[in-house]
């Protein structure tokens, strides 16, 4: 009688533990709960230069700050306007909505815009500008583009010049 009642638990206990079909739902139901909770890696966004026959052919003159980063020779990756940014990616030019709550930079140009996959922002130190021209100002900048996860996929510091 004493061993019936001292194997009760032990008898229970073995009742308790799931078959090797259920641990193994479990550890694929683990599984898929990790995975589908992992972010991939952000992608490296690569900016192409936005030359002269790019303004020219989407009209991007006027007044704002532009940006280049050190070492990418003279063309800038960045245009940032009054009501409008542009980049230029994989040959093709995207347009970001000026973010109208941000702080405005020289030149009417803001700190921040918005597109659909990606945002930028500009920074600088508007008190080490140097007066290039009449109406054009350089200044060291940085330039961070964000995707729609808010993952930085392209940091760069370089020259910011603003003018008109």
């Amino acid at each position: 009688m004493r061993w019936t009642v001292l194997a009760l638990p032990f008898v229970l206990l073995a009742c308790d533990e799931p078959s090797p079909a259920e641990e193994e739902a479990a550890r694929q139901q683990a599984v898929a709960e990790v995975k589908a909770n992992q972010k991939p890696p952000p992608e490296e966004l690569v900016l192409d230069p936005i030359r002269y026959p790019e303004i020219e052919k989407h009209d991007l003159f006027g007044a704002g700050c532009s940006f280049v980063p050190d070492g990418g020779g003279l063309g800038a990756v960045a245009i940032g306007m009054a009501d409008k940014g542009y980049m230029i990616r994989k040959g093709e030019l995207m347009v970001f909505a000026a973010d109208m709550g941000s702080a405005e930079l020289p030149y009417l140009a803001r700190r921040k815009y918005d597109g659909r996959e990606f945002s930028f922002s500009l920074d600088l130190d508007e008190g080490e500008g140097t007066q290039i021209g009449y109406e054009t100002t350089d200044y060291r900048g940085t330039l961070t583009v964000t995707d729609g996860t808010n993952a930085v996929v392209y940091k760069s510091e370089g020259l910011t010049q603003c003018g008109a």
